[in-house]
């Protein structure tokens, strides 16, 4: 077989007659394959090098014009679909969240809702975001185990130095102000809430920030924030101011702890006092007031003893004016029964006895009042006989 037989194309297939139009048209591109197409041909796939060569020829046909220029409705169909782009990219949708603040040229335009909203493309309008429900919150001394001592040493009022470390919880209230007023949000607030703590503490002693004072300090640096921030025109909202932690200086904590316990000690003193000055007062106005009523119960019984022998004798000297002697002989006879009623002496009109009289031994044994035991008889001696009758006194 000649090697220029042209009849049997060989392996690599005939030659294109059109090869020599195409080498004077413009740079042919490379062969990668098997087909006449010049491109990667699968079994039974498109050629892609095909496809993109008639593309590019409808994009000149559809763009060209005379000449070679561009035609002007393909100018105008870019401008509008670049347009319709530019346009589309003002809308934007606003979270429940957030408030979303429109500047016009820089300058405030309007506020918008949440929701799925419109605004002019940029440069005209821009738009920027705000969260206006979500709480934020700024440390100040320090956050976890770092410290900052610059911030949390604060000066009380009674010249003591306290060790503070504070947190801050606050929200956007107004979102135009929160942008324009504040060159940057978190640092004003932070120094705000520095300086108002300062204040606060350095008006309180420094027992009452140690120990139970910290919820009016906390509510009183609240209350100033909350003003000075209004002042400022800030759109800032103080939720709570919260002390996390208030301490003498580390190098005086034990001096410290000394004068806490010493002042334990004394005010435990001052409650024993306390305690046994009022069971010692309460015990005396015990006694004085059971001492107050003995008196008056004896005032009673002596007026009213006395208001009764007196309406006796009244009664008594009625009757002696009316029979004064039977009334004298009575009251004589009354006085002796109530004199010898106790009396151990047995008395004997002994004028006109002739024989001597004998008395039972029974009679000179002690008188006993009623209620009282009755002694016990003693053995008595034996007496010597007597010449004469015993006589009784």
């Amino acid at each position: 077989m000649p090697w220029n037989d042209n009849a049997n194309p060989g392996p690599w297939g005939a030659p294109d007659p059109n090869d020599d139009k195409r080498k004077s048209s413009g740079p042919r591109r490379p062969n990668l394959g098997g087909g006449r197409g010049g491109g990667p041909r699968g079994p039974n796939g498109p050629d892609l090098n095909e496809f993109a060569e008639r593309l590019q020829q409808r994009l000149r046909e559809f763009l060209g014009g005379p000449g070679g220029q561009i035609k002007p409705g393909a100018i105008a169909a870019g401008a509008g679909v670049i347009f319709a782009i530019w346009a589309a990219s003002g809308v934007y949708i606003v979270q429940p969240n957030e408030q979303a603040v429109v500047t016009t040229f820089g300058a405030y335009s309007r506020s918008e809702t949440p929701g799925l909203r419109y605004h002019l493309p940029a440069p005209i309008e821009r738009v920027e975001k705000v969260p206006v429900t979500s709480l934020q919150r700024t440390d100040v001394g320090g956050a976890g185990e770092s410290d900052v001592p610059e911030e949390s040493l604060m000066l009380t009022g009674d010249e003591n130095i306290v060790d503070i470390d504070f947190s801050v919880t606050w929200r956007v209230s107004d979102p135009s102000r929160y942008l324009f007023n504040l060159k940057d949000p978190e640092a004003s607030v932070k120094a705000v809430a520095e300086s108002a703590m300062r204040e606060v503490v350095g008006k309180s002693s420094l027992e009452p920030v140690l120990t139970t004072g910290r919820g009016q300090v906390q509510t009183q640096a609240a209350e100033l924030m909350q003003t000075t921030l209004d002042q400022w025109r800030a759109g800032v909202t103080v939720v709570e101011v919260q002390i996390r932690s208030a301490n003498p200086p580390s190098e005086v904590v034990d001096a410290f702890r000394e004068v806490a316990t010493a002042g334990q000690n004394a005010e435990s003193a001052v409650n024993e006092a306390n305690t046994y000055r009022n069971r010692v007062v309460n015990e005396a106005k015990g006694d004085a007031a059971r001492i107050v009523q003995a008196g008056q119960a004896y005032r009673e019984q002596s007026v009213r003893e006395a208001s009764g022998e007196a309406a006796r004798f009244d009664q008594i000297y009625a009757q002696y004016r009316s029979a004064p002697g039977v009334t004298r002989d009575r009251l004589y006879l009354e006085t002796m029964q109530r004199v010898l009623a106790r009396s151990n002496k047995v008395v004997i009109d002994g004028g006109n006895a002739t024989a001597p009289i004998i008395l039972p031994p029974d009679i000179f044994r002690p008188r006993t009042q009623p209620g009282q035991a009755q002694p016990q008889p003693q053995p008595q001696p034996a007496a010597p006989a007597a010449p004469h009758a015993a006589e009784a006194r």
